[in-house]
């Protein structure tokens, strides 16, 4: 079993998503649209246009995970950005203001580190 850590990327499709598609449908949204491979471990976020309903996808190990919530009332704020970390989507489904959030100062090692060859 998956469970969302800090340690996934996280990538949001901007447009508003057709909750009726499943593994297959959002997997050709991620290829298409988000130019990125669905098995590639990545979550990939996806809100439908009234903003009530949110699916993450992800490929864990054998075989695609679909997490799905709808919420009963408010909305879902859209973040300003495509890559999204993980306290940022703890957040936005927490229903959280994204506006207000501060955030502080800290290290954030760059992807091509210096281990890299």
């Amino acid at each position: 079993m998956n469970t969302f850590s800090a340690a996934q990327r996280y990538f949001l499709y901007r447009e508003p998503a057709d909750m009726r598609k499943g593994f297959d449908g959002l997997g050709g949204l991620v290829r298409s649209a988000l130019k990125r491979d669905p098995l590639s471990g990545d979550v990939f976020v996806f809100i439908n246009r009234r903003r009530t309903h949110v699916k993450l996808l992800v490929w864990d190990r054998n075989g695609f995970v679909l997490y799905y919530k709808r919420l009963e009332r408010g909305t879902f704020e859209i973040p300003v950005t495509d890559r999204l970390t993980w306290p940022l989507l703890m957040l936005m489904l927490e229903g959280i203001s994204l506006k207000t959030v501060r955030y502080r100062k800290r290290y954030i090692r760059p992807e091509s580190g210096i281990f890299s060859h």
